[in-house]
């Protein structure tokens, strides 16, 4: 096995309450299946000062989702036969239906639910019930690409998952992932906790920071399949021991579930069956995130060096940074010194789909804002900026930017900033026949505002702001599912004559929404 260097390896987790602060927190680090360190620190809940440890248990959120891809495997021997069932839950749907292993490897094209709550008009603290996501599936008449063709994160299709093996098998999800894996793995208190706003042994998930203070997050969504469980870092330190256990078994659920998935053409995909693909360190590496509101976790395996990593926080820092970190100390590496970014860098463009793309360099990195979050670029050898599945480059056409995590390669369109705007000129009321869903935009005294309404109610005002000719954003800073959906890109639509006919509303987990303007 790959040399662990112990001594590095507890420094860095003793750093981790100071590097990334919170209310509490518990991580591991194992190798063989045996554990090598790990630490609980903190409180789960700060006003009863009830202290975290590695028998409490925290929502591992979307880690669920390998859980589930790991059951259908179990249970269905040919998922493919299934198929022509998914179209029982989008029975408005006009074009290609997506496959359930496009479902599982999130190439199915479709939108993200959890970011049409918010077009839907939800508020990021009222309930969402069991019987609530149905209904919003169904509206769904188009994808925002072909299935197969791209990757794009999409909590519904595992929504669908968890569905269609419910029904198939006659019993519920946790009987199957207890029978399957819980129990197989010695994960002796984990349990299927769909209900967010009552968490298990009393936890509190904190939204905030050192800066605003922390503050309790309030959940009220009803998850199955695309989260929901509940287990303590004892219990995960089990899971990773199981995995190490059968690495050899080529029948086993997470061999089989995290074997290289690829894009219908053919091209090695960076996701698939729930399971992220990426290179950590030189190895390559295993794994998922979570993310509710109030809540972070991460775990890795690198079955080569036999090496796991899990991170559990009850705040909203980066357990993914935390998690590689622990993963370079162990393994007595640190990330290279960065490259300084030169000059000519910055600027902003329409990117693919028709999102806005911004670049901001600083003195170490460049912060390419186009997906949900950030993302922080370097400079390479080739003179690129780039990250792990995103590259951006300086071509005799212009600046292209090539995703290869998504299967998406694009030459971006400049686009001139604009800093003041007459919002007057946008200012109405706008419907989507995709959505069957309403927007309404209002000027006020300079400022501009916008409010979705849907099935789920009458949302907020957000801000919009001018960004190019036609081109305005809303961010979304607070939703329903955590992280946020981000910055939507609204274009203008123009008839003959000028005059604004509707807008193209997108962000990277729902693209290319149009409203018609009444």
């Amino acid at each position: 096995m790959t040399k662990v260097n112990l001594q590095t390896l507890n420094t860095a987790l003793d750093a981790l309450p100071k590097y990334y602060p919170g209310p509490g927190g518990v991580a591991a680090v194992m190798q063989g299946g045996k554990v090598l360190a790990s630490r609980a620190w903190g409180y789960t809940n700060l006003a009863s000062s009830q202290p975290m440890t590695g028998g409490t248990r925290l929502p591992i959120c979307s880690i669920t989702k390998q859980f589930t891809c790991q059951v259908l495997l179990a249970e269905i021997a040919y998922p493919s036969r299934l198929d022509a069932r998914v179209a029982e839950f989008l029975p408005a749907f006009t074009g290609q239906l997506p496959t359930l292993r496009q479902l599982s490897d999130n190439q199915s094209g479709l939108r993200d639910y959890w970011a049409l709550t918010v077009l839907q008009g939800a508020f990021a603290e009222q309930p969402f019930r069991r019987e609530d996501a149905l209904p919003l599936l169904a509206r769904m008449k188009t994808g925002h690409f072909a299935p197969g063709t791209q990757y794009s994160y999409c909590n519904c299709n595992f929504r669908i998952l968890s569905e269609i093996i419910e029904s198939e098998t006659g019993e519920s999800l946790a009987t199957l992932y207890d029978r399957h894996i819980w129990t197989p793995a010695g994960m002796k208190t984990t349990v299927l906790t769909s209900d967010t706003s009552r968490p298990e042994d009393g936890v509190v998930g904190y939204e905030g920071s050192d800066s605003t203070g922390y503050f309790p997050a309030q959940n009220g969504i009803y998850w199955i399949g695309d989260a929901g469980i509940s287990a303590s870092l004892y219990d995960m330190m089990a899971y990773e021991a199981w995995i190490d256990a059968t690495r050899d078994d080529a029948n086993s659920l997470y061999r089989r579930a995290s074997a290289g998935p690829v894009f219908g053409d053919g091209t090695p995909a960076r996701y698939g069956n729930g399971v992220a693909h990426r290179t950590m360190a030189g190895l390559a590496v295993t794994g998922h995130g979570g993310a509710l509101r109030g809540f972070r976790a991460q775990r890795f395996n690198a079955a080569e060096a036999r090496l796991s990593v899990v991170v559990m926080f009850n705040h909203e820092a980066s357990a993914y940074g935390a998690a590689e970190g622990l993963i370079l100390a162990a393994l007595d590496q640190k990330a290279p010194d960065p490259v300084p970014v030169p000059d000519g860098w910055d600027g902003q463009w329409l990117g693919p789909n028709n999102l806005l793309t911004k670049v901001e360099s600083g003195r170490s990195s460049a912060m390419l804002h186009y997906a949900t979050g950030a993302e922080a670029l370097t400079l390479t050898a080739n003179n690129t900026l780039a990250a792990p599945g995103v590259e951006l480059a300086r071509t005799a056409e212009g600046m292209m930017l090539k995703r290869a995590g998504d299967n998406s390669f694009a030459l971006l369109t400049p686009l001139v900033v604009v800093d003041i705007a007459d919002g007057t000129e946008i200012a109405g009321h706008y419907q989507s026949s995709e959505l069957n869903a309403d927007l309404q935009i209002e000027a006020r005294g300079g400022g501009v505002y916008a409010r979705f309404k849907g099935m789920l109610g009458e949302g907020p005002m957000e801000r919009v702001v001018p960004a190019g000719k036609d081109v305005w954003t809303l961010a979304t800073r607070r939703s329903m599912d955590a992280p946020a959906p981000g910055d939507w890109t609204l274009i203008v639509k123009r008839n003959e004559t000028g005059g604004v006919s509707g807008i193209e509303l997108g962000c990277w987990l729902a693209r290319g929404i149009y409203y018609q303007r009444n």
